[in-house]
């Protein structure tokens, strides 16, 4: 057996095997915190970004817990999106091929877009494992298909779009009809406020972990471009000369936003997909398909796409429009620059943005800032030349001021001189700012 350090969690032998095959030989920082509690069988709440390694994080113990000679449903799995639960469903079957009781173990993935008749038919018995958005699992529960009382364990993944998307609704219902001992993991990037009541409702004494080891990964080059009167489109397609990405996600604040830009870069040319939640669930599933055979070089999207979906290879990530709060932009650009890859994030930005890339800036982001210019790459003044300015004036009245002489005896039109003597001060001092 290869040398990891998942030895320390003493998992059964067939899982450390699944392990090694996996070829992982450090726990990432959320997985050192999210396995052995799981394995104490508490209650987690998990908070970190998108490629934090958080799936392998549950789904190692709830493995290493599984009873093979119980054919009832031992966890559930609910994520907000078809795409996210079947990118935790492909994970589950990696492990169940990969151990050597595998024939023992089932998964069934339960997500709506498909035919719920069907699913039904083929609901010959209870599965191990139950992974799938909320409203589908609930109606199977409700139709008496699918009994998830008997699950020791229950996972609710990307908390914050569950809020956001209205489905905590859905979750709760589902909690009422499990064991009230059941352990929960809630996995978020953000705790927000409006979360707390069903935290509060469903968690006795839970362990809460808050990994922030980097808030945005350290090997992206952020660039800044402004928009000035320009069409997006024209943008984008200009820096398109220049960049030539392996692979290049653009992000948009909305549905319609996403297709009007998406009908204009490839009325362009640019070899462009498009994906957000308003694509029917066939249309989403090919476009999906065809994003990992590397059809396009560009993918048009909305926020959707930036939470968990994982497209391999993202080189370049492109803010069309900056989006409205600084998670957001975390979670855009989080989609390039995984497992230590280099990235470049490229955004377009207006006056309105001006406070977002404040607040970015002062969480530790160094934005670059550029434009394009005959067809070049050109520097150009920073985003924030204007504060600058104000602010060396400010320091230059300041410091005149405190070079003009303050005279002991007070004479009428004494204030008159002494501002003269500040302003031919700070024309000086202007004057060797400028030569520098």
């Amino acid at each position: 057996m290869k040398n990891h350090q998942f030895k320390q969690y003493n998992l059964q032998e067939w899982m450390q095997d699944v392990i090694d095959q996996l070829e992982f030989k450090a726990p990432t920082p959320i997985q050192q915190k999210v396995i052995p509690a799981a394995l104490r069988k508490e209650n987690v709440i998990g908070q970190s970004h998108t490629g934090s390694g958080k799936t392998h994080a549950f789904l190692i113990p709830l493995f290493n817990q599984l009873d093979l000679d119980k054919q009832e449903v031992q966890f559930v799995i609910t994520s907000p999106t078809r795409e996210l639960a079947t990118q935790i469903y492909n994970e589950t079957k990696k492990l169940i091929s990969y151990a050597e009781c595998g024939d023992q173990i089932d998964a069934k993935l339960f997500i709506g877009g498909t035919d719920k008749k069907r699913t039904i038919e083929k609901l010959n018995n209870q599965p191990k494992i139950v992974i799938g958005t909320p409203g589908r699992i609930l109606d199977l529960i409700k139709e008496g298909v699918l009994d998830i009382y008997s699950a020791q364990s229950f996972v609710v993944d990307e908390a914050d779009l569950m809020l956001d998307l209205g489905l905590i609704q859905e979750i709760d219902e589902m909690l009422v009809r499990a064991n009230e001992k059941i352990q929960l993991f809630v996995f978020s990037a953000t705790i927000p406020e409006r979360l707390q009541p069903f935290l509060t409702k469903y968690m006795s004494n839970p362990s809460y972990f808050h990994i922030n080891d980097h808030y945005a990964p350290e090997t992206i080059e952020h660039r800044l471009i402004p928009l000035r009167h320009r069409e997006i489109s024209d943008v984008i397609t200009n820096i398109a000369k220049l960049i030539n990405p392996y692979l290049a996600i653009i992000f948009t604040n909305g549905k319609e936003a996403a297709n009007k830009l998406h009908q204009e870069l490839q009325e362009k040319g640019l070899t462009t997909g498009i994906i957000h939640g308003g694509l029917k669930p066939r249309e989403r599933k090919r476009m999906l398909k065809d994003i990992q055979a590397l059809k396009y070089q560009y993918i048009v999207a909305t926020d959707l796409a930036a939470r968990g979906i994982d497209i391999k290879g993202i080189s370049h990530v492109i803010n069309a429009q900056m989006p409205k709060e600084e998670s957001f932009y975390i979670h855009r650009v989080g989609r390039t620059a995984r497992a230590g890859m280099e990235g470049t994030a490229i955004n377009l930005y207006t006056d309105d943005d001006k406070q977002l890339i404040e607040i970015l800036t002062q969480r530790g982001l160094t934005f670059s800032n550029y434009d394009i210019i005959k067809g070049e790459w050109r520097e150009v003044k920073a985003w924030d030349i204007r504060t600058q300015r104000k602010k060396e004036g400010h320091d230059v009245d300041k410091e005149a001021w405190n070079k003009v002489k303050k005279r002991k005896k007070v004479k009428p039109g004494y204030k008159k001189k002494m501002k003269y003597q500040h302003n031919k001060i700070k024309k000086q001092l202007n004057k060797k700012k400028y030569k520098k």
